[in-house]
């Protein structure tokens, strides 16, 4: 399990776009298991939107995507890099992130080639599928 701390020390994401709070299992560069603890005062639900406020897709696929980066980055080759985002591919939303709900954020690294790869990625809420992606990324 790593605290926010120590996922700092992995990722270069900092607040307010850091969207992971904690990892509750990882294997560098196979897999990473993470949460995003959704609360009513995340700054992007004063526009998205007023009076219903809803997560971002885009937001959500983000913190995929960080989730994917905490297990590509903590390879002992990979510490001190960036992941950088080559593409989103197959994405489908499934589902609504709003106030109150605690997101699961599931990315395994299903492709790698250099310092290219794919991760198969899944967000959930109690269960149930929120997204789904493809996600590729280039280590720089």
């Amino acid at each position: 399990m790593l605290n926010i701390e120590e996922i700092k020390k992995i990722i270069p994401h900092r607040h307010p776009f850091l969207l992971i709070d904690y990892i509750e299992d990882y294997e560098p560069g196979k897999y990473a298991v993470g949460y995003k603890c959704v609360t009513y005062r995340e700054d992007f639900f004063a526009g998205h939107f007023p009076g219903m406020p809803v997560m971002p897709g885009v937001l959500t696929i983000e913190a995929l995507a960080q989730v994917g980066a905490v297990a590509i980055l903590s390879m002992e080759e990979n510490k001190g890099k960036t992941a950088f985002f080559g593409g989103i591919n197959k994405c489908r939303f499934k589902g609504k992130v709003v106030p109150g709900d605690k997101l699961k954020l599931e990315t395994e690294i299903i492709q790698q080639k250099g310092p290219v790869g794919i991760g198969k990625a899944v967000a959930s809420v109690d269960g149930k599928i929120v997204a789904k992606a493809e996600l590729t990324f280039m280590v720089g």
